[in-house]
């Protein structure tokens, strides 16, 4: 490793993006085929206190993980207002289940002061902006406070993550993003679910495979694109969390 391993990251090159681009590089060439155990336990010794998870309750894979290494680390949801009761019930659920501290983040407008400022169902006229106010920006006022976070982004989820690093910087907030399972097929994961118990959303059984905003969010036909419901018919694959 480099010299800036866990016991050697200051707080002065905490704050230095050079040398957190340094870090990274060294780190993900390190950790690029390493068990996910391993790169979640690089990442809570390297950055302590000041690190979080980011999950949208699809299921609690990467909890798990690293609830088992750090308990009591950060959750982050994004509670957008649209989300499915199920979706709620799950980030409920995760709370009371795994030892965790949830951290949910609402928008700086409620549904109703949104539609009364800029128009009922922003989500059709023009999703990127919905997206942007109701998932973005409140993401960046929760990682204000981190020098990293843990995702659970994996490769063969769409072609705009399959250049996806087991570690990397983010270069628009100046922060270390982490991505245990970016390696993982569907099949890892879901064995990781059966093998482990992990709690998943049971929108995923009802067809619905990857889960954001109700109003944005089909059912997906079986042996289809799993990301397919997302957005479908606008050409939009991302929020804009991960782009």
């Amino acid at each position: 490793m480099s010299p800036l391993t866990s016991r050697g990251l200051t707080q002065t090159s905490l704050e230095d993006p050079e040398q957190m681009r340094t870090l990274v590089e060294q780190a993900a060439a390190d950790l690029a085929d390493a068990p996910a155990e391993e790169v979640i336990s690089w990442a809570a010794d390297t950055f302590g206190e000041r690190i979080c998870i980011t999950s949208s309750m699809t299921d609690a894979v990467i909890i798990h993980l690293a609830s088992a290494i750090r308990p009591g680390i950060d959750v982050v949801f994004l509670d957008t207002g649209y989300h499915f009761a199920e979706t709620i019930g799950t980030r409920d659920a995760v709370g009371v289940v795994y030892p965790v501290n949830l951290v949910n983040v609402t928008p700086s407008r409620t549904v109703a002061e949104q539609d009364a400022e800029l128009g009922p169902r922003l989500y059709g006229r023009n999703p990127d902006l919905c997206c942007y106010l109701r998932k973005v920006e409140p993401l960046e006022r929760a990682l204000a406070n981190s020098d990293a976070w843990i995702t659970g982004v994996r490769r063969d989820e769409t072609s705009r993550r399959r250049q996806a690093q087991v570690v990397e910087w983010d270069d628009r907030r100046e922060m270390v993003k982490v991505n245990p399972i970016v390696s993982w097929t569907q099949k890892q994961v879901d064995d990781y679910i059966i093998t482990n118990g992990v709690l998943v959303n049971p929108l995923v059984y009802d067809g619905y495979p990857s889960i954001g905003c109700a109003t944005c969010t089909l059912r997906v036909e079986a042996g289809a694109d799993p990301r397919s419901g997302r957005w479908a018919g606008t050409g939009k694959t991302e929020c804009g969390i991960h782009a």
